[in-house]
């Protein structure tokens, strides 16, 4: 998955200590990829912020910094929407800064993207915090909050998006105390990121290695799973990843598949809804009929090529986040790469993985059917 980026996190936990900071002092403070084909870049998605901070990395095309106060953005959530909009993520922050610079039309478009819910992401720093924090926001809302789990070992395959927990014993620790957090509110989770698929290319995940993610893959799936509202979605790469639907499914089955609630596709990549759920329904089919979630946050204009995956120009928003697919099978479309936020430089100089970055922002929202 490229381009994912840890800049929210850290951003996260310093706006969380702040915050603490705050309290004690009586201020009242409120707390708040891969092979060619791969996922596109994950920053935010990954790469996203939220609550006390935001839902995406820092970085906001050179646009000052919004400070994190409740209903900055002026976000509503959409009646009929199960997900949480979080008036905290990138694009919101932005869209605020928008505002107070009377840059009209551009907030205007903006909003195609803040007004939407979109993926919290939770990588090394702070993502015990952080999902409680958003997930009793969610609840408070009486919304669904949905996360993006981002920190196995030799993540990303040293892309754009390297990183990742230091050991076995370190990303169990991790993955226990972000299921302990959400408890027992209701929840999505996106599981990993390209883990599985990375066990089948050329990535260097094999053997021993390989068998220690399986372990670590399904291990979270088993913690997530004890908290009664919680619904987990293993990462199973996208229909441009040159790989075999069966050995993908008996890679998801070593990963605890049949424990999850099913699988996710086409995350922060950009192939069109039909074609996702065409490979996603033959995966489905050699896994008992498992359901799957759609990434449709850039898929508009489909994909412009199996190499175009790092912020390819002219694609577009995609179907806004749903469970009413009607697509049998499928349980929701999900914004789970958060739209504006770069893929990574990918050799051209441009922001780093996770950086919102407002021009390409306003482009997939103008593009926008």
């Amino acid at each position: 998955m490229r381009g994912v980026g840890r800049a929210g996190t850290i951003r996260w936990v310093g706006l969380i200590a702040g915050l603490a900071l705050l309290a004690v002092a009586g201020c009242g403070a409120e707390g708040g990829g891969g092979s060619s084909g791969g996922s596109g870049g994950l920053g935010g998605s990954p790469g996203g912020p939220e609550a006390a901070g935001a839902s995406g990395p820092p970085g906001t095309s050179g646009a000052p910094a919004v400070s994190p106060t409740v209903g900055s953005a002026g976000l509503d959530q959409l009646p009929g929407q199960a997900f949480y909009v979080s008036d905290r993520t990138n694009a919101a922050q932005q869209l605020a800064v928008l505002r107070g610079q009377g840059r009209t039309a551009e907030a205007g478009t903006l909003l195609r993207i803040a007004a939407q819910p979109s993926s919290q992401w939770l990588g090394e720093q702070g993502a015990r915090e952080i999902a409680d924090q958003v997930s009793r926001r969610a609840t408070e809302a009486g919304r669904t909050a949905v996360f993006v789990a981002y920190d196995i070992p030799h993540r990303d395959c040293g892309q754009y998006s390297a990183g990742g927990a230091p050991d076995a014993a370190a990303y169990r620790s991790w993955i226990t105390g972000v299921a302990e957090a959400l408890g027992d509110r209701k929840a999505w989770v996106v599981l990993e990121p390209d883990a599985v698929a990375h066990t089948l290319d050329t990535c260097g995940i094999k053997g021993d290695l390989a068998a220690e993610r399986y372990g670590l893959l399904a291990f979270a799936v088993q913690e997530l799973k004890k908290r009664p509202n919680v619904r987990v979605y293993l990462d199973a790469g996208n229909p441009g990843w040159a790989q075999d639907p069966d050995e993908m499914a008996g890679a998801l089955r070593k990963s605890g598949i049949a424990a999850a609630d099913g699988f996710a596709v086409n995350v922060a990549n950009f192939y069109p809804t039909d074609r996702n759920a065409a490979y996603g329904n033959r995966l489905s089919a050699a896994l008992s009929g498992k359901h799957f979630v759609i990434d449709t946050s850039r898929s508009g204009n489909g994909s412009a090529g199996a190499d175009s995956w790092c912020n390819p120009p002219g694609r577009a928003l995609g179907e806004a986040p749903t469970t009413e697919t009607g697509r049998p099978g499928v349980d929701a479309y999900l914004w789970i790469k958060n739209p504006g936020e770069s893929d990574g430089e990918c050799g051209r100089g441009e922001p780093r993985a996770g950086q919102f970055w407002l021009p390409y922002a306003l482009g997939l929202a103008q593009a926008a059917r």
